[in-house]
């Protein structure tokens, strides 16, 4: 640590210490994990947890790849959110990471939010996640998302049936989106934490560094805009961050696909889809750093990119149990 030239004794008074050890002891924190199958909100809940986006969010199923952590941080307690992937039925290795990612998210948490989709019906997806809960020996919260979308009639059969598979801790109705129950939800889930320590700052909301975010907004804006035409064949790449004598920030990024027909769509006619992606991101990234954003893309075709270890590690993809 710079002007630091040696250690310091820290000496404090046996009230001062009592003080200290009685207000760490009132403090809860814990780690819980947000599963469920794809597209049922769990990116949504979390931009909502910690009030700014950190997850990206598509109608794609899958959207997220990696374990996104968010921290929720309140005067007498601090809790971090690990978004999972959805668990889904593998179809190339970057599949068989995402659901080893989701899987592993796990066995480090101190609670679990299985996340379902109120306008959905329960089904083979579900029923083979819930398997894998019942061998948990850490609480279970049934979170039924979307109940905007439904009949408030229709609430009750929804918890019978879940309730028939599998006991829960609580269950708990919300929407994501509109903000239902979701202030209620956070009190329940404080409530029942342990004792613990602050993990991290109270100013940061996630773990992941600028980098990640940034390249995972840039790829948000593909999925959103290219809809069906470009679906899971994207990765993007954070190649530099450089903030200039304003304060300017100038980013390059790489946008790799596996097809040079899927380049030929991203980058658009004249060049338009690719700088309609580039300005809808620019403008996520300036609210995420703070500060204005010179943004730079380029597009790079890498064959079956999905499929190769080597490529998935380049690309962010790594997992120490995969």
């Amino acid at each position: 640590m710079a002007g630091r030239t040696g250690f310091q004794k820290l000496v404090c008074s046996p009230s001062l210490f009592q003080e200290r050890n009685k207000t760490m002891t009132e403090h809860k924190s814990g780690f819980v994990a947000i599963v469920g199958r794809p597209n049922v909100g769990k990116s949504t809940l979390l931009n909502r947890i910690v009030g700014q986006k950190i997850a990206i969010m598509s109608d794609k199923a899958q959207t997220t790849r990696n374990k996104i952590q968010g921290v929720y941080t309140t005067d007498e307690a601090q809790l971090v959110f690990i978004d999972t992937p959805g668990i889904h039925k593998p179809k190339h290795r970057l599949g068989d990471y995402m659901v080893e990612a989701a899987y592993s998210a796990l066995r480090e948490v101190d609670a679990i939010m299985f996340m379902i989709s109120a306008d959905q019906k329960r089904g083979p997806g579900d029923n083979f996640i819930l398997e894998r809960l019942k061998n948990q020996n850490v609480p279970v919260y049934l979170i039924i998302n979307k109940i905007d979308k439904i009949h408030p009639d229709e609430l009750l059969a929804i918890i019978d049936d879940y309730r028939q598979v599998m006991e829960f801790k609580e269950v708990i109705p919300i929407s994501a989106t509109e903000g239902n129950n979701v202030e209620h939800m956070m009190e329940t889930l404080v409530d029942q934490m342990p004792e613990g320590p602050q993990y991290f700052p109270e100013d940061q909301v996630t773990d992941h560094p600028e980098y990640f975010i940034v390249s995972e907004l840039i790829r948000e804006k593909v999925l959103q805009l290219t809809r069906d035409e470009v679906p899971h064949s994207v990765a993007v790449v954070t190649d530099s961050m450089k903030r200039d004598e304003n304060q300017k920030v100038h980013i390059q990024a790489t946008i790799i696909v596996e097809r040079t027909s899927q380049k030929g769509i991203i980058i658009g006619k004249g060049g338009k889809m690719l700088k309609n992606v580039g300005t809808q991101a620019r403008k996520d990234i300036e609210r995420l750093l703070g500060d204005k954003v010179f943004l730079e893309l380029w597009v790079k075709v890498q064959k079956d990119w999905r499929d190769k270890k080597t490529y998935l590690q380049d690309y962010g993809y790594r997992n120490d149990d995969y």
